[in-house]
């Protein structure tokens, strides 16, 4: 049953978006055959007053009626252009995550069944909310301290949004094993694999003692930096369903105009936001990955305080050296290296020719050399390269596209404080100092300490290591003579699941059959 509702779940998804102009307005004249056809029945049944409006108003149309879990889905594939495109992308980075309020009681409810506690013992005092998005809703509050009162945020979570997200996600699921048996050419985005990324973010973003998690671990990163901090947690009445937090009193990054009359310096304040990202990213490996100005507030004293963590990033060692070499690379104009990087970290299959692809990197690089600095966009140059490396067959890197997107994001924050911003001449010192640390002598050194930690644990596991690789040996013997066997519980369970998979897909075939007649005879 779960098959068939996921079906019609994924069809009336369809049919929202054909009616409201979604599908109309994708570039169909690129298409040939049946899709071509389907494009142009889609335009034909957009509603009236959805075909004078921007793809981006039909995109928010669309999703506003789909609901709370569509709005997450829509964020979700922001992140992700080289799924859906840039234009797609930047349309879904536009859709407002804001929806109507839901009622003081069953905030309440909420948080006493996460809390174990009444409401009245845990705060002196809490208002209406002041904020609603898809997963949650903000209410200000109060609570007690050694010094009198103390105002906080509350976050509470919006009351059934995990049962509707896990029923959409059979369809988001549905949907993406359709595309990989049927469109062949978009196996290479692996859509089953975007859709577990996603189930797994949300699922993440929905505890929100994660998202405290995260917010204490920033912190604790960040707590030397200058200009830049988070908000502290009220852990005691902090739990799955609700999150407490310090209250922010300042001006948000695109109030221009307020911070402009609060006196504060825009340059530096631009300076500020950029340096501390990259700080984040290559000092630490830990980013916010949703660093849009409505998440961030200009304090008091000219701090930057960034909010909503639901969405965090992070980069191993090796993701963090390929971006700082990259980086330095294309400032010296040593493509050959950047593109010996590529093939290092593993990203560009050793099939191809490092010189060829160091002349795709000049094609990028050159361009730029000679333009004055503040004209130089590095996430578009990020972008430029992701490209390039497609078509050398570099596979998707979640990680790295993650990056690059919130840096195209903070880039044009700064710029929107500075016009004349110098990314470069901001960059450089965090850059260098993490290369001079990283890939100096020093960084030699701590590659040589860590190469040494791993051998010693390699050798303290070596009895372990050693039985079991005398025990596959007897196994592969084992198999050698009497050939590979399944027990009767592994085969029926594997013939269970081939045949659940086979009818899911006959079922949703059959919706969308069944849509379709129903379309035409209304057009009848």
């Amino acid at each position: 049953m779960s098959s068939i509702g996921a079906s019609f779940r994924l069809a009336r998804a369809g049919w929202i978006m054909v009616r409201e102009g979604v599908v109309a307005a994708l570039p169909g004249d690129q298409l040939d055959g049946l899709p071509r056809f389907g494009w142009r029945v889609a335009k034909l049944l957009t509603r009236r007053r959805a075909r004078t409006k921007q793809r981006s108003d039909r995109l928010a149309n669309a999703i506003a009626r789909l609901g709370p879990s569509y709005v997450k889905l829509g964020q979700f594939l922001a992140t992700r252009p080289d799924v859906v495109g840039d234009e797609i992308a930047l349309d879904l980075a536009l859709l407002q995550d804001s929806m109507a309020t839901f009622p003081m009681p069953e905030a309440v409810s909420a948080i006493e069944g996460s809390l174990g506690r009444k409401v009245e013992d845990l705060y002196v005092r809490i208002g209406e909310p002041v904020a609603a998005a898809s997963i949650a809703q903000v209410h200000p509050a109060e609570v007690a301290t050694a010094d009198g009162v103390r105002k906080v945020a509350v976050k509470v979570i919006r009351p059934g949004v995990r049962k509707r997200f896990f029923q959409d996600l059979e369809s988001y699921f549905l949907a993406a094993r359709l595309q990989e048996r049927y469109i062949p050419s978009s196996r290479r985005l692996r859509p089953v694999q975007v859709t577990e990324t996603l189930a797994q973010t949300t699922k993440v973003e929905m505890d929100f003692r994660l998202e405290a998690a995260a917010y204490s671990e920033l912190g604790e990163n960040t707590k030397e930096d200058p200009g830049f901090r988070v908000p502290s947690i009220d852990w005691e009445r902090t739990g799955r369903d609700v999150l407490t937090m310090e209250w922010i009193d300042g001006i948000k990054l695109n109030d221009i105009e307020g911070l402009r009359a609060a006196n504060h310096d825009l340059k530096a304040i631009a300076a500020t936001l950029v340096q501390s990202f990259l700080r984040h990213t290559l000092r630490d490996g830990f980013f916010h990955a949703d660093m849009h100005p409505g998440n961030m507030f200009v304090d008091a004293k000219g701090d930057i305080v960034a909010v909503d963590l639901g969405i965090s990033g992070r980069l191993g060692k090796k993701e963090r050296r390929f971006l700082a070499e990259i980086l330095y690379g294309f400032i010296t104009r040593d493509y050959t290296r950047v593109a010996e990087v590529h093939f290092e970290a593993g990203y560009v299959p050793r099939r191809h020719d490092v010189a060829a692809f160091a002349q795709a990197i000049r094609a990028i690089g050159e361009p730029i050399h000679g333009q004055p600095a503040e004209t130089i966009s590095m996430a578009k140059l990020l972008t430029l390269l992701f490209e390039v490396t497609e078509l050398f067959d570099m596979e998707t890197r979640p990680e790295l596209v993650l990056l690059q997107k919130t840096m195209v994001v903070v880039e044009g924050v700064a710029r929107s404080l500075d016009p004349a911003f110098n990314m470069w001449k901001t960059a450089e010192p965090v850059v260098g100092h993490w290369i001079a640390g990283n890939l100096g002598p020093r960084g030699l050194l701590i590659d040589a300490r860590d190469g040494l930690g791993a051998l010693l644990s390699l050798a303290r596991q070596a009895p372990d290591l050693s039985a079991r690789a005398e025990r596959l040996s007897r196994e592969i013997d084992a198999m050698a003579e009497n050939g590979l066997r399944f027990d009767q519980a592994t085969a029926h369970a594997i013939g269970k699941a081939e045949a659940r998979h086979t009818r899911s897909g006959r079922i949703a075939l059959w919706v969308i059959a069944l849509t379709l007649l129903y379309i035409a005879w209304k057009l009848l």
